[in-house]
């Protein structure tokens, strides 16, 4: 989303880099302090405890009403969604197309993004159902910062799951006038067509004077490992780390499309490129 990122702790949780046991994290989840709620959330997406009682815990918190926001958000949902994002157990699946109706924007794109995560194909029309009312309603929310849907969010998930039925409901948004939501559209179009017009206009995303717009770029290209874009992405005025994490997306594309992981001469290239910014 436009300007629409993941708020930080800020005082809704302990020191950060408390210490923790499994145990300690899991019965935090319903501890009568707020902050410690949050941070256990955290720190089981951090470090992937993917345990059964974690997941239920993770699960029930999605449910929670105890910490709100003077605005009426929902942080500990934000958190458990985007733990179970990355804890990779499908039994999350249901509780999180639920929060697709959450009135907390914020959930509904870490509830996105979580779903992306768990490539769950039960989720692509609840997905789409948020995209109603095209480019014409996916206008900013008077007086925020971000727009009615994470439609960023949403097009990178259609994309990444492959779901093809919805290409005319994303197609559109690669007109939006939110440069951000047209790379995401762009990405998502080329993952679903396989077009490399999608991609080449991504390349030329890259030229743009907009140093931000340049780093989502560079992500979108690793994402959907465009091979043609290499050498742009090498060349592009943004940090050599960020150039380095979208050659290896496309470095990781080619290793895949290659029998037996083999060295492809593209692959090579890729890396002598890679080898030039280190």
């Amino acid at each position: 989303m436009d300007n629409l990122g993941y708020e930080s702790m800020g005082e809704n949780t302990p020191q950060e880099g408390e210490s923790l046991t499994i145990e300690q994290a899991i019965a935090n989840l319903q501890h009568e302090e707020l902050g410690r709620r949050y941070y256990a959330a955290w720190w089981l997406g951090r470090f992937r405890v993917n345990q059964p009682a974690a997941v239920d815990a993770l699960i029930l918190a999605l449910k929670d009403e105890s910490d709100r926001t003077e605005e009426g958000g929902y942080p500990l949902r934000r958190n458990a969604a985007r733990a179970l994002g990355k804890l990779g157990d499908k039994r999350a699946v249901s509780a999180l197309i639920d929060c697709l109706d959450c009135s907390d924007v914020y959930v509904r794109e870490a509830a996105t993004q979580a779903l992306e995560q768990l490539g769950d194909e039960r989720c692509i029309s609840a997905l789409m159902k948020l995209l109603e009312g095209g480019v014409a309603a996916a206008q900013r929310v008077p007086g925020k910062p971000y727009l009615v849907q994470p439609y960023d969010a949403i097009l990178e998930a259609l994309g990444a799951l492959k779901a093809t039925v919805a290409i005319p409901l994303v197609e559109p948004f690669i007109e939006h006038s939110i440069p951000k939501v047209q790379y995401a559209a762009l990405r998502a179009m080329y993952q679903l067509t396989g077009d490399n017009s999608y991609g080449e206009r991504l390349i030329e995303a890259l030229k743009g004077n907009d140093l931000t717009l340049r780093r989502t770029a560079l992500m979108d290209l690793g994402a959907i490992g465009y091979l043609p874009a290499a050498k742009a992405i090498a060349q592009t005025l943004a940090e050599n780390s960020l150039k380095l994490i979208s050659l290896k997306g496309v470095l990781e594309h080619q290793l895949t499309r290659t029998p037996d992981f083999n060295l492809s001469e593209s692959a090579i290239e890729v890396m002598e490129l890679m080898d030039s910014l280190l």
